[in-house]
């Protein structure tokens, strides 16, 4: 083997501290060693490649992912931190969603133009709609899209019983968010953010939403702070102007829905599917159950001993998934 035990640990060290040219001179060496060893045509390629990844443009590579930060100290307890690799083309989206969630790239790519003419780019979000739509995934894209952190926030650790803890743990997470540039994703949001006029409202749940409305207000416009819910009608009427954009997301229509199916089956043989048929049997089912259906079918089938999808396969899957969200 050309490469050492050392040679790899650097490589993988550089890569994590994202320092292009230390991993470029370890594979240098890693070539040097491999010509000494007389692998001259593992040597030539690997020079090769370096030469024309340095000559490529930064801009033709794509974002450049931000350095997986891990979280430190108090904020280790109250966020999970993760580097999503699902693409926004790899979604099944509305077109209004789509659009909305392009807007928000565009203008995060184009920040320094922005602010250039005094404008700040969207980087408060709220995403509502059905569970199982696509809301949380949303976010996971929008970390991938910009090569940025995905840090959820883990509601269990930040709400506390005991009064005046709340707001300090929202405060830690917001002091992060002007500290390392990442996605931060507060999921099942009504729990922060419900109506500070409702009849179960008590103080401290009052301060915590306060408390909350101050540090989005202050939040920088490297990081993106997302929040999403499937109670919208439980939130504080506030909320909403506070955010940049606000993203509804609904159950897909019926060709949506078969595009979803179908995307899932991307490695099975559909070719004898009756799209038309199955796409009937997909109502009131979000994205999430129709992939579980789609899979389902699936695995049926390849436990069966092939991997042909029919129709009344998908069908039955569809209905049967129907009929447990309906217990």
């Amino acid at each position: 083997m050309s490469a050492s035990a050392d040679h790899l640990k650097a490589l993988v060290q550089a890569h994590a501290a994202g320092d292009e040219e230390s991993f470029y001179a370890v594979t240098l060496q890693v070539a040097a060693k491999a010509a000494r060893q007389g692998h001259n045509r593992l040597a030539s390629e690997l020079r090769e490649m370096i030469d024309a990844a340095r000559a490529e443009p930064l801009s033709r590579l794509g974002p450049s992912p931000t350095p997986m930060i891990r979280p430190k100290g108090e904020l280790a307890d109250l966020v999970t931190a993760d580097y999503p690799d699902v693409r926004l083309s790899e979604m099944t989206l509305s077109k209004s969603v789509r659009e909305a969630l392009d807007q928000v790239l565009h203008e995060q790519r184009q920040r320094a133009e922005l602010e250039s003419h005094g404008f700040e780019p969207i980087h408060r979000v709220l995403l509502t709609g059905p569970p199982g739509t696509g809301k949380s995934m949303s976010a996971a894209v929008l970390a991938h899209e910009l090569g940025l952190p995905l840090f959820t926030i883990r509601l269990d650790g930040v709400i506390s019983r005991f009064m005046g803890e709340t707001s300090t743990k929202l405060r830690t997470v917001f002091d992060a968010a002007k500290q390392s540039r990442a996605v931060y994703l507060f999921d099942e949001f009504d729990a922060i953010g419900a109506e500070r006029a409702a009849k179960n409202d008590v103080g401290e749940a009052r301060r915590m939403l306060n408390s909350f409305l101050l540090f989005l207000d202050e939040s920088p416009p490297e990081s993106l702070v997302v929040a999403a819910t499937n109670h919208p009608n439980l939130l504080d009427r506030a909320l909403f102007r506070r955010f940049d954009s606000v993203v509804t997301y609904d159950l897909p229509g019926m060709k949506q829905a078969g595009e979803v199916v179908r995307g899932r089956l991307i490695n099975m043989n559909t070719t004898g599917v009756e799209w038309a048929e199955v796409e009937s049997h997909t109502g009131e089912l979000s994205h999430a159950e129709l992939v579980k259906a789609a899979e389902s079918a699936a695995k049926r089938s390849i436990l069966a001993g092939h991997q042909l999808i029919t129709t009344a396969a998908l069908a039955t899957a569809l209905d049967e998934r129907r009929a447990a969200r309906r217990d």
